[in-house]
């Protein structure tokens, strides 16, 4: 029997919450498979953690994780914590530190969720956004002088590397090959952005070259946001950078029903170090410890977890288990506009990971 270990990083609100549902539901379908099991380790960083030690944190623990074969996390952010601190100190230093510069959010409309598109078919909305996760706007570099006088200066400064920015499209290229539609869509802002953004344009051109049986095209970051509203079936893999991926992939949640639904899988795709799944909601302090955090985006972060570990038949299984739960309208919590409380899909998905096992087709 294989056996994965998993570092489970709950982070802070609700995340404490949605990591530890998503243990069980793991728990329960590798009960029902028998084939493997998984070696939980839990790890209290966070703003509590920050607290304590005034750090997010400890100085070692990317060492702690690299021993991992996954990372399972819930979120960062702490109403009394800057938020640079806990984002900088926690979720980018591993994505960071692990070289985790993958970002892959898939989008689509679950069975049984009313999304605002009301024009839009569930098939014309099956999205993947693959955001460059360790560079970009969000590199870190930048600084501020003079401090608190009327001539004080900040900067931030967008770093794109050819590297950085060549393998995330290589990436993001092989992965529309992957999928049925076969159509990438780049974007890009170089109209206004004339470096880095140029830089951005150019290389996808290239890259392009290695892949003849791909469709792709470019669109502005601002008109993308357009054409996801109006002309969702025109996507299929969507490209872009750091800030733009971060922007685009909370719309397309969004579009497809709430963000509470929405997973993400941070991937170091050469496996040099553990790659991190996490839903994307962030904290929501506003409801933690009331029970009404949806479950179902850390649901999905497992599905793709599972598939990163090569188990494609459990991910199979875990994403139909989801699907029965989201199509029954008596088990959407409330950000879908139904009264279920976490415990309940938790528990519903579990009794389904159950069934799916049992069934014949569940391998099929």
């Amino acid at each position: 029997m294989k056996t994965y270990k998993v570092a489970l990083v709950p982070g802070d609100g609700i995340g404490k919450e949605v990591v530890p549902a998503g243990r069980q539901v793991l728990e329960a379908l590798a009960a029902a498979d028998n084939t493997f099991r998984f070696d939980f380790e839990h790890f209290d960083w966070g703003g509590d953690y920050y607290r304590l030690h005034g750090a997010m944190m400890p100085a070692d623990g990317l060492e702690m994780l690299k021993s991992k074969d996954a990372i399972l996390f819930g979120s960062a952010g702490d109403p009394h914590i800057p938020d640079h601190i806990t984002l900088w100190g926690l979720r980018l230093k591993i994505c960071q530190g692990l070289d985790q510069y993958a970002n892959v959010r898939p989008t689509r409309i679950l069975p049984g969720i009313d999304a605002p598109l009301k024009r839009c078919r569930p098939e014309d909305l099956d999205w993947v956004i693959v955001r460059e996760n360790t560079e970009g706007e969000y590199s870190g570099a930048g600084g501020r002088v003079h401090q608190g006088l009327p001539i004080e200066v900040a900067t931030d400064l967008s770093v794109m590397t050819r590297a950085g920015v060549e393998r995330i499209q290589r990436f993001g290229f092989k992965l529309a090959q992957s999928r049925q539609r076969k159509l990438l869509t780049l974007i890009t802002k170089s109209n206004a952005q004339r470096h880095a953004m140029v830089m951005w344009d150019e290389v996808a051109a290239e890259v392009a070259k290695d892949f003849p049986d791909v469709k792709w095209d470019k669109e502005l970051v601002d008109a993308a946001t357009v054409r996801m509203v109006n002309r969702p079936a025109s996507l299929d893999t969507i490209v872009a950078t750091n800030l733009h991926a971060d922007i685009l992939s909370d719309l397309a949640a969004a579009l497809a029903g709430s963000i509470g639904i929405g997973p993400t899988a941070n991937i170091n795709p050469e496996r040099q170090f553990p790659s991190m799944f996490e839903p994307i909601h962030g904290s929501a302090f506003d409801i933690m410890g009331k029970g009404l955090a949806n479950p179902v985006g850390t649901f999905w972060s497992a599905v793709m977890m599972l598939e990163h570990l090569g188990e494609p038949d459990a991910a199979r299984r875990l994403m139909q288990a989801i699907e029965h739960v989201t199509a029954n309208t008596r088990l959407h919590t409330r950000d879908l506009g139904g009264a279920a409380t976490t415990v309940e899909v938790t528990s519903a998905v579990c009794a389904e990971v159950a069934v799916t096992a049992r069934s014949p087709l569940a391998t099929a």
